[in-house]
This record gives structure tokens, sequence and C-alpha cells, in this order.
């Protein structure tokens, strides 16, 4: 029998360099035994992954849908942390594991990262507001249409076509959409995840912690240990042929161990701070939209709304009924200081 051949992108961001570690650490016989492969933008980091054993596939960026397909249909699998915004690429995946299936006749999987901004309301602009918890039992599939019909949202945009591509051309898909994620990565590259950092960055520019509103927004949280396991059982499972993983309209699986307000993040951000003196004040000051947009060159008031204000309720239920057993959620409390001193010895 052939080795399985999996190919994982995004392996120099957080999420998937963590998911890489912990791939090439597991006990599960079929993991190990399995090659994996990595493709990533440009060759001059190609060295940092000889301590995992792993081929560098190097490509410029995502639009390079064609070679993404070609590339994708040598693979059994493809786990894709690249973008969960970049729709493009997703399909290309997708329908590169479909020529494979059709020239070998084995069964292909596709397994796609997203967030769960794409469920968020907009309690500020009330362009949408939403009050119901989530649960990946239910129809998420139908549910993120019907927020497209109403407005665009281009991670929710790609959701939805690689919902529909996989249906489209037999390929299982399974969405693994995580909400807050914290916790210090494991992968060679990008150790930070982004809504924690982002806001401990600009406290140190204004010197002071901010919160977008009044943050009464309401959000869930995974460390990024546990979701990276999460990956990981999904994984084994396929190769192991179960057909347990959700796919087709149900290929979704949250990802979420506690529930935080934006404004208890930015007060824990205060308080570090101010005991770390990074910061001169333990105050919180609330910033509109408008002005939140300004924090990046790409930033709008949808991405900034949906990302750092709204509320994303989820409930990982199906989760849990495949074996997943979060156990860092203590680690919570630690979050906020964890980053905090990343981001200070960074800009020593």
């Amino acid at each position: 029998m052939s080795q399985t051949r999996i190919l994982l992108t995004g392996a120099t961001g957080y999420i998937g360099g963590s998911v890489l570690a912990t791939l090439k650490g597991s006990r599960h016989e079929k993991i190990q035994n399995a090659q994996i492969d990595v493709l990533i933008r440009g060759e001059e980091r190609g060295p940092l992954f000889e301590p995992f054993g792993v081929r560098v596939i190097p490509f410029q960026n995502l639009d390079e849908t064609d070679f993404i397909r070609k590339l994708s249909s040598e693979y059994d699998v493809i786990i894709n942390t690249a973008s969960a915004f970049h729709t493009g690429s997703a399909r290309a995946m997708i329908l590169g594991l479909g020529d494979r299936q059709k020239k070998t006749g084995q069964k292909t999987r596709f397994i796609h990262t997203s967030g769960t901004s794409s469920i968020g309301d907009r309690p500020i602009s009330k362009t949408y507001l939403e009050t119901s918890e989530l649960l990946d039992t239910n129809n998420i599939y139908q549910y993120q249409k019907s927020r497209e019909a109403n407005e665009m949202y281009q991670q929710r945009t790609t959701d939805v076509a690689v919902f529909e591509s996989g249906m489209e051309v037999g390929v299982p898909t399974t969405i693994i959409m995580a909400p807050t994620i914290f916790g210090i990565g494991t992968g060679p590259v990008n150790k930070l995840s982004i809504q924690i950092p982002t806001l401990i960055r600009r406290s140190l520019q204004y010197d002071q912690a901010v919160v977008v509103g009044d943050g009464a927004g309401e959000w869930d949280h995974v460390h990024i240990a546990d979701l990276a396991e999460l990956f990981e059982l999904v994984l084994e499972k396929v190769l192991s042929g179960e057909e347990s993983i959700p796919s087709g309209e149900d290929g979704l699986l949250f990802a979420e161990t506690g529930r935080h307000t934006w404004l208890e993040i930015s007060q824990g951000i205060a308080s570090t701070g101010h005991d770390l003196k990074a910061i001169g004040t333990e105050g919180v000051r609330n910033v509109s939209l408008e002005e939140a947009t300004t924090w990046s060159a790409n930033g709008s008031l949808q991405v900034r709304e949906l990302g750092f204000a709204s509320n994303a309720r989820s409930k990982a239920i199906r989760s849990r009924a495949l074996g997943w057993t979060p156990q860092r959620e203590a680690e919570w409390k630690l979050a906020v200081k964890e980053d905090f001193q990343a981001i200070l010895e960074r800009r020593d």
C-alpha cells in the first residue's frame, strides 16, 4: 500500500505551525507513517523546517491557483491553514483533490481552517444582530448562506465555497472553525495569535488598554494546543477510514472551551500592562469603530466589528462527540500575560 500523502499549507503561521508540530509529534501510527509536505511562500524560510523532516514546496502566493490545483492533485489529504479569506486557493485545492479522485479512484479529504467571525454579528453598526448560540450540530452551511445573502464577508464567502466545491466534485470537506485562540504557538515561525496581541500592541500605542465600542460582545476561546489536537484527531480518523467525520453540508466543527467579553480581555490587558510597567494606567479607553479601522492598512468597518466587537457564540458538540477532550481552559487566565511578555521581548 502506498504511503499517504498530506499537504499542509500555512505552516509558517500560528495555527499551521502548531498543527505541524503536533502532527510530527503524534503518537498515532498512521500519522507517523504519512508523508507530510508543507507549502510555504518563498524559499528563504525552508531551512526552518529541516528539524521537522518535511518536504518544503515554495511558491509565490495564493493567487497561483493553476499551480495549486495541479499540486493538490498529488495528495490524499490537504490541511489548509494558509488563509481563511482566500476563496480561489481553497477552491483550487478542492478541485485538485477531485482530479486525484477521478484519476485514482481513491477518496481524498480537505480540512479547512476558519474563524467564528464568520458567525459574528454587528452590534455597533446594527447591520446584523445575533442573540443565539450556534451549535456545530446546526446546519451552519445554510446559516452562512443566509448570512452571505444579507452581507458578504470574505471569510464566510470562502467557507461557503468550501462546502459547495466539495459537494460539487465529491470531495469530503471539513471546516474547523476556531474562536479566539490563545497560548504560545509551537511552530517554527509565528508563535502569536491575532486578537489578543493586536489589542496589546494597540495598548502600547495608546499607553492605555483599548476596547472597540463598549466591549460587551461575547466570544469563545480555545488554547492553540487544544485546537491543534482537534486537527490531529480529525486527521487520525480520516486516515483510519472512519466515517464519523462530518462532511458535506454537515462538514463543520467548532472548537471552544470557554467564553469571554471583549471588555474582559481589555481589562486584563490594562491590569497586566500596568503591572509590567508597559502602560501608564489601568483604565480602558473606548475607541470608535472608525478609529479601530486605522490600526492596520487592510482594516475596514466590517472586519474590525466582526473581529473585535461582535458576538460569536459557538458550541463544539460534534467535536467532543468525536473524542476531542481539550485540557487547557485553565490557562486562559495566563493568556494576556504570556502574549504581553512575548511582545515586550520582541521590542527589546
